[in-house]
Parts: structure tokens; sequence; C-alpha cells
């Protein structure tokens, strides 16, 4: 009995070392609804592949709340390891020196093999430094296109399968929506990110010099062009007449579109995953519209979505686990499934020929127009947007088209007034960062 019962209390005593060995990897995103529900999987995934380690995923509000949380966390001594920070915070947590640790480095110290250049390089090179190092994982990366409600067209008259590409072809189904009896033919998220910064990309028109601030913090803004200045205009007009509403800052009219009160919209890629799983009408996609007039245009669009942080002062094991997640992440299988589900990027060539082989885009027209203009040659112009205090010049851009849609501005007035209120905080920025 004795003998017994020393070997059950050894075998309780090896569990218990078993269950404090496995190391904690936390994990802060910004991801609700369905696509917290995509993260929380991944988690599921890997934690169930191996039991060394564990990923805790942990929804800390949206992306500025989530990186204001962080910096604290990080001050106080108590940061996660893992940080999803949007596109615009690039430029500041590249600037966070001591704050996080490259993901090339992270990879490397573990012993995991990973290559730069076996990721889809318009995304991959958005977050690599100058010298070639990779910062930080591109998880979720996302670009604007258009989204349209194949009842609405068909109940306006319009070919369902031919969404206009072009902006005056916009108008013009705008106002034949309008016409049916749609309050809403046209709205859009994100305002500044899909009019004026991807609008610029897709144009092949300056958003900043310094190639949109990937070539140094000196950077200012150019987005008052005679192109700029025309676009809002029209968008201005057809805000008057009623074809284009305004539905808020942000992704608030996304869910405009997912409830069929607006016709048309341009937004993220990654709204796919809303609309397939909460529509209750046909939809389609399309690719950003642009000016044909426009020499060079169309070129291709600017990366948007996320990507992973590492940050620093954390153990070499949980680093480890750490890499061993990425290595997770980037499979092709694995990707190729967060690629169908949810509307982002693949994040690897190898997981969008998995996709395509498997008929997915054959079976669901339109999802691969985000990868199409993605995988264009870039060129200065159009490589993608870096800047610092890209939270804040996003802001501010709301504010003075705002004072646009409300009549209380001229479209190049507020553009003006944007540019030169956005250039204040570069300097702001690049002072602080000498």
């Amino acid at each position: 009995m004795k003998l017994k019962l020393t070997l059950t209390a050894l075998t309780l005593g090896l569990s218990g070392l078993t269950a404090q060995a496995q190391v904690e990897i936390q994990w802060w995103h910004s991801m609700g609804g369905a696509l917290g529900e995509w993260v929380n999987d991944h988690a599921k995934d890997f934690n169930a592949s191996q039991t060394q380690y564990k990923v805790v995923p942990t929804f800390k509000g949206s992306y500025d709340e989530s990186m204001t949380a962080a910096i604290a966390a990080f001050r106080a001594g108590n940061a996660p390891h893992i940080l999803q920070v949007f596109e615009v915070g690039t430029a500041t947590m590249m600037a966070s020196k001591g704050a996080i640790v490259p993901v090339g480095k992270i990879m490397s110290d573990a012993g995991v093999k990973f290559e730069p250049k076996n990721y889809v390089q318009a995304v991959a090179g958005y977050y690599t430094a100058p010298n070639g190092q990779m910062l930080s994982f591109p998880f979720n990366s996302s670009t604007t296109v258009f989204h349209y409600n194949k009842d609405a067209f068909k109940a306006a008259g319009l070919d369902t399968e031919k969404p206009p590409k072009t902006w005056p072809e916009v108008a013009l189904a705008a106002a034949k929506l309008k016409a049916s009896g749609h309050k809403c033919p046209f709205t859009t998220s994100w305002v500044s990110w899909t009019q004026l910064e991807s609008f610029s990309a897709w144009h092949n028109t300056e958003f900043a010099s310094k190639g949109n601030g990937m070539r140094g913090m000196d950077a200012r803004l150019t987005f008052n062009s005679p192109l700029h200045v025309r676009h809002i205009e029209n968008l201005a007009n057809m805000s008057k007449t009623g074809l284009f509403v305004y539905k808020g800052r942000g992704n608030a009219a996304d869910a405009t579109f997912v409830s069929g009160e607006c016709a048309m919209t341009t937004g993220s890629s990654a709204l796919y995953g809303n609309i397939k799983r909460n529509a209750k009408f046909a939809s389609g996609i399309s690719t950003l519209p642009y000016y044909p007039d426009v020499a060079g245009s169309p070129q291709n669009t600017v990366i948007g979505g996320a990507s992973l942080w590492v940050m620093s002062g954390k153990k070499a094991e949980e680093y480890k686990g750490v890499a061993q997640f990425f290595a997770h992440l980037s499979k092709p299988e694995v990707d190729a499934r967060s690629h169908q589900r949810t509307g982002y990027l693949p994040l690897t060539p190898a997981s969008f020929e998995m996709t395509e082989k498997s008929g997915f885009y054959k079976q669901n027209p339109g999802t691969d127009v985000s990868v199409d203009q993605m995988i264009r040659k870039t060129t200065e112009k159009s490589r993608g947007i870096r800047l610092g205090n890209f939270v804040q010049i996003r802001t501010i851009n709301d504010e003075e088209l705002e004072q646009v849609w409300a009549g209380k501005k001229e479209p190049k007035e507020a553009l003006d007034a944007a540019v030169k209120r956005g250039n204040e905080q570069l300097e702001r920025f690049q002072k602080a960062n000498k």
C-alpha cells in the first residue's frame, strides 16, 4: 500500500512538473467578432500541435487602444510577448528602440528556419528595415477593394457581373441605385486609407515625399495635389446629391454594407469574412476604382491590416515559443486556410498557389482581387506609406474631410489644412526621434 501511494504521489508530481513546464506566450490583439474567433482558433490549433508552449490570446480593444495599453505595460515591466499593431503604427514601433526585438532575430536565435524572401514581397517589404532585417511578422495584411451588393445592382438594372471600374462609373451606378430607391448608394470605410493613401498609390501619385516616408523621417505630406483635390471634389458633389453617404470614421461603414443599407463600399479586403458570414444578399468584389485619364493608373494598392511585433525583456525559452508559433502561422496549409476564411492576403506565394490550385478563386469570384492588386510591380510612389505619428495624421484627415462632407469647407481648403497640420506631426516625430 505504501509503495502504491508513493508511486501515485510521484505520478502526480511528474504531471504537475509537466504542467508547470508549459511556457505561456501572451498575445494581445485587436480582432473582434468573427476575426476574434479566427485569432482564437490559431492559438488553439498551435497549442494542440505541441505540448511545450501555450499561446494565450487576449483582446485589448481597438488598434489604438491595444497600442496604448502595450506601451503602458512595457513601462510597467509586464508587456505581452506578442503585440498586434496596425500598419500605421509601424514607424512608431520602428522608432521604439529597446521596446521590440526584430522578428528576424527572434527566429534566428531560436534556430527556426526563416527566409523573408519566402513571404509575399509587397507585404514583407513593408515590415523590413533598410538593412534587410524583417522587424515584425506580417500576420493579417489586407488592402483596399470595392465591395458591391449584387441584389441591389439587379434591382437597379445594373449588370451584376460588371461592377464599376472607374470613379465616373461609380457615380453613374450610384445614380441608378438612388433612382431605384437606395438611400445609401455608396459609402466608404477608413476614409484616409481608401480615398487618400490607396488612392495615391493606385494612381502612382505621391502621398508624401521621401518615397512616402520609406526613405526617411524627413518626409512631408503632398496629398493636396490637383488630382487629390479633383477626387475629393467629386466625392463632395456625390455627397451633396445623396450618391455618397459618409457613415463615420474607421470601419463604421462596414456594418452598413453588410446589413444591406449601403449598396457599394470601398474598404478592406478582410471585410469578406464578415460579408460571407452575415450578409443576406449576393455580393461581389472588384478592384479599387480609378480615373482612366491619369497616366500610370491603375498601379497597385498599399498594405493595410496589421503585423505581430515581439516585445523585449522576455526569457529566451519564451522567445523560442514565439518563433515556433510564427513558424506554425507560416505553414502554407495554415496560411491558405486563413486567407480563404478572412479575405486577408496570403503571407506566402506557396499559400497563394495552394489556394489557387484548390479552385477557391473560381468558386468564390473576386477573392483574388486583393492579391492581384498587391503583387503588381511597385514604384517609389506606390511601395507603401510609412510615416511617424501616422495615427494622428489619419485623425486630422478625418477631421478635415468631415468638414467637406458637411459642406463647411471646400476640398482644396480642407486638403491644404490636412497637409499643414499633418506636416506639423511629422516634424514633431522627427525631432523626438533624432
